[in-house]
């Protein structure tokens, strides 16, 4: 079903990497005990990229199991757990930050040797070393979102070619 808030590509804000820093901050405060690796990504990690104003989070964890112990202290910090998306991504405990009806921050806490660890420092890295690529990423974006506008799972689907090609590169 189509979304009803329609898909916003924004240009690059330089003010994403505080946001991120920001947000770390206080998740390292409230959990760090359990986080081995806390990154930025999505295309707010990647300088000069166009990007919905989201800020993702890849918090990578000693456990899953200890999920109960480290969800619950991200409450307090505006985060809320979205237990659904374990429906789809049992690897993956999902959380998003809302401020003024607008998603700002998404979590995805994994263990380091998942699959969507490693893929999304991946994708990123590449971008970030590759900026041609990034700026076909980016006009594929635009298109896409104006294209779509309104249909966020098509959206995410045109632009899997693009991405699992570029994954298949930066593997080798």
């Amino acid at each position: 079903m189509p979304d009803v808030i329609p898909i916003e590509v924004v240009s690059y804000d330089p003010r994403w990497p505080v946001a991120f820093e920001t947000a770390r901050r206080g998740i390292v405060a409230a959990i760090g005990e359990f986080i081995t690796s806390i990154e930025h990504i999505g295309s707010t990690a990647v300088p000069g990229l166009v990007a919905k104003p989201v800020i993702d989070i890849l918090i990578a964890v000693c456990s899953l199991a200890d999920a109960p112990c480290f969800l619950p202290p991200l409450a307090p910090l505006g985060y809320t757990y979205i237990p659904e998306h374990e429906d789809v991504f049992p690897e993956r405990r999902y959380l998003h930050r809302i401020v003024d009806g607008r998603h700002t921050h998404h979590l995805h806490i994994v263990e380091p040797g998942s699959e969507f660890y490693r893929v999304q420092l991946l994708f990123r890295d590449y971008l970030r070393a590759h900026p041609h690529i990034a700026a076909e990423y980016a006009a594929l974006k635009v298109s896409l979102a104006q294209q779509y506008k309104f249909d966020r799972e098509a959206y995410t689907e045109s632009k899997s070619d693009f991405i699992q090609n570029i994954l298949r590169i930066a593997r080798t």
